[in-house]
């Protein structure tokens, strides 16, 4: 393994960790606000995937170029249904006629 990627590598692994203690920080109840309100860093993953994607040579990085766009994707729809979702538990109904 080249140096290289063996920092990467030590960056990511480190990065789960602090990522997993951050979100196991926060309280139940601001969890899901959080999640939508980062939706739109989730939106920049899938432009930055498709411009990556896009400028690829080999057919196995066009592979993981369509699946990285894919996954991103996948993570923005998840995150806009569940913000539908939360929305829709704080909406009033309507009075009701007697």
């Amino acid at each position: 393994m080249t140096e290289a990627l063996l920092v990467a590598l030590y960056i990511f692994v480190l990065a789960v960790f602090v990522g997993f203690e951050v979100i196991a920080k926060v309280p139940t109840l601001l969890h899901t606000p959080l999640m939508s309100g980062s939706n739109a860093i989730s939106g920049i993953a899938v432009i930055g995937a498709l411009i990556v994607a896009g400028r690829l040579a080999t057919p196995f990085d066009k592979i993981l170029g369509v699946a990285a766009v894919a996954l991103a994707t996948i993570n923005v729809v998840g995150g806009f249904l569940v913000t539908e979702r939360m929305l829709r538990m704080f909406r009033r109904s309507a009075p009701r006629r007697e």
